[in-house]
């Protein structure tokens, strides 16, 4: 049966962040994850954890200025010493928090950058992520956003996601793979999961097209759920949908797997 994990930056805004911990856990939930922990100590983060028996399951290397519109600066030419100072950052975050897995978001195209030269800034800063990474057991994840979410996104395609993590080769670099984001640029997302299913990292999910629980709207999750157990996928599938309303009165559709 699926995993799944609360996504905290989305799901229970009805709480304070540090509340919202407990929500999920009262809710049936066994992990979390959210976009950043650096707002707070890791050393609260993980308490809060612990206090209530989840699991972290993943969170994002930091992002740039995110107040001022980025999104990532993995493939953004002449911050590479920033960037290497994030995954510092971010992994003495989850030696603490306890995840194996990181997101690194690829950031967003860059004016008057040809792609090749961001492509290679890229791979480049996402090989020394996965050997910085290696040694604490973590896998570094890149992830196709789409470009109606995210205008200008950098990586927008699960096959160029494959094809940079063949390339670079390290075997702690996978993709996250979000059937919404999927669904969204290129649908197919099951025929997707069994192509690729072998470097696949994390799963996320959301209701397409509006972002709601997964029970609403275009894509059929029990049949997705039950293709992504077939494959032998065994790690957490993160939640990351915004509630219509309530979150817990939405998770009706979690119940029912819950007590299958």
């Amino acid at each position: 049966m699926p995993r799944f994990a609360a996504n905290l930056s989305m799901m229970y805004n009805e709480h304070a962040f540090l509340d919202r911990f407990a929500a999920a856990a009262n809710d049936g939930f066994r992990a979390v994850e959210y976009l950043f922990p650096y707002d707070f100590p890791a050393g609260e983060l993980k308490s809060r954890l612990d206090a209530n028996g989840l699991q972290q399951a993943l969170f994002n290397a930091p992002p740039g200025d995110w107040a001022a519109g980025e999104r990532g600066i993995a493939s953004l030419p002449g911050r590479e010493d920033e960037f290497r100072r994030s995954i510092d950052t971010a992994l003495d975050y989850a030696r603490v928090l306890g995840n194996d897995k990181l997101h690194v978001m690829a950031g967003l195209a860059a004016p008057g950058v040809p792609r090749e030269q961001q492509r290679a800034v890229y791979l480049r800063n996402l090989e020394y992520a996965a050997r910085a990474a290696q040694g604490d057991g973590i896998t570094v994840l890149i992830e196709p956003i789409n470009t109606r979410d995210i205008p200008g996104f950098f990586l927008n395609r699960q096959d160029d996601a494959q094809a940079i993590c063949r390339e670079i080769g390290a075997s702690n670099l996978k993709v996250q793979f979000d059937c919404y984001h999927c669904q969204i640029v290129e649908g197919d997302v099951a025929t997707k999961l069994r192509r690729d299913i072998a470097g696949i990292g994390h799963i996320q999910i959301a209701g397409v097209p509006e972002r709601h629980e997964p029970d609403i709207g275009e894509l059929n999750y029990p049949y997705l759920f039950e293709t992504i157990d077939a494959l032998g996928y065994r790690g957490w599938i993160g939640c990351e949908y915004r509630p219509r309303a309530g979150t817990t009165d939405g998770l009706g559709w979690l119940r029912a797997w819950l007590q299958r």
